[in-house]
């Protein structure tokens, strides 16, 4: 009886361990078929003490601008520059018919002899009777009737010696000449047109902007002001002295700030709907380089502080938001949303969102297996400048 109980039990316990063997087997073999978790370089940002910029976007606009227009009407005779010209104030450029306002000097001058020969008629006049008085030959009425008729004619000499002048001034106006030295534009009106002059309607010949210096404008935003009136007890005062505040800018097809400038300007106003206020920058341009119109990206000195930074290739876009990748516990991939600075050194400065403990991904995040939550080998990296401001 007891070797036919022992039977089964030896046979329960060989299934159960085949049972095991075969579950062992089962999960090595799936473990042997998972892959590896993908192997990315990580490295704390780089801790240092930068100079801080506040950026903006605007676009130059000429110190000086105006509108070359005829003051008084007649045939364009000729022009006397080339279109795009650099002019000087005071340069020749238009000439309008000058013969009917020649015509216009010589009859204002003739009426001023002939008015000249009034007053000394008249004064004649009051001195003869002014003897004859003595022996009551003439009445005092004729004496101030003959004094009146001197004033009248005193009064038409002076009508006609303004007439004069200003018929002198419209023969002056029909050399029509630069008001500002600057870069001229092309004409548009050709000589043989007949323009009209005066204060209103007047035809536009063309404009003149000044080339240097030359003005940069911006709009910045609330909260930079705040910190820049902070920072200056007086902004609009300290933007208006010589010193100014310094400023530096590029253009679009350039990676250094090579020109520097200072805010001579700063508006009276924040504007209601954009919560922004207007700034100006004032540029040399000596060479005449820069021309109204063109964009720049403009940088305004915002003190020194330290700063976190990382590779700007680093940075991926979520909507919105800019993240950088992370490694947290249990090497998993976690994203953390960050606020960009400026770049300095060749890498960008993280205003907030990252600590200075935080494992950056800087290398091998291209591995589309490499995203968040994802489970990763980390490898030590390091961040490097390889640049300067």
């Amino acid at each position: 009886m007891s070797h036919r109980r022992s039977a089964p039990i030896s046979l329960t316990y060989s299934a159960a361990c085949l049972l095991a063997s075969v579950a062992f087997g089962l999960v090595e073999a799936r473990a042997q078929g998972a892959p590896p978790a993908p192997p990315v370089q990580v490295s704390a940002p780089l801790a240092q003490r930068v100079t801080n910029w506040d950026e903006f976007t605007g676009r130059f606009e000429a110190s000086e601008q105006v509108e070359v227009r005829a003051r008084v009407s007649g045939f364009l005779d000729s022009i006397h520059f080339k279109d795009g010209d650099l002019v000087k104030k005071g340069d020749l450029l238009f000439t309008i018919d000058p013969r009917p306002y020649r015509l216009s000097v010589d009859a204002a001058r003739a009426e001023v002899a002939r008015a000249k020969a009034q007053v000394e008629l008249a004064q004649n006049e009051v001195e003869r009777a002014e003897g004859l008085t003595q022996n009551r030959t003439i009445t005092a009425r004729d004496v101030d009737q003959r004094r009146a008729n001197l004033n009248s004619a005193i009064g038409s000499q002076q009508g006609a010696e303004a007439n004069l002048k200003t018929a002198e001034l419209n023969l002056e106006w029909t050399e029509v000449r630069a008001p500002l030295a600057g870069r001229i534009s092309n004409r548009r009106v050709d000589p043989g047109n007949l323009i009209a002059g005066g204060q209103s309607g007047a035809t536009l010949l063309t404009t003149i902007v000044a080339v240097d210096p030359i003005y940069f404008t911006f709009d910045a935003s609330e909260a930079d002001y705040l910190r820049w009136q902070r920072r200056a007890s007086d902004l609009r005062t300290t933007a208006s002295r010589e010193a100014g505040i310094v400023a530096e800018v590029r253009l679009s097809d350039e990676q250094e700030w090579k020109r520097r400038g200072r805010i001579d300007f700063v508006d009276n106003t924040l504007n209601a709907r954009s919560g922004t206020i207007r700034g100006r920058v004032v540029f040399p341009n000596a060479d005449q380089f820069l021309t109204p119109g063109t964009f720049g990206r403009l940088r305004v000195f915002a003190g020194e502080g330290d700063a976190l930074l990382v590779p700007d290739s680093v940075i991926v876009s979520d909507q919105a938001n800019k993240i950088v990748l992370t490694v947290g516990p249990e090497n998993k991939i976690v994203p953390k949303p960050v606020t960009l600075g400026q770049i300095t050194r060749g890498l960008r400065v993280i205003r907030t969102g990252l600590s200075p403990e935080d494992k950056v991904v800087i290398g091998g995040f291209a591995n589309p297996m490499v995203r968040p939550g994802a489970t990763v080998t980390p490898q030590p990296g390091e961040i490097k400048p390889n640049g300067s401001n």
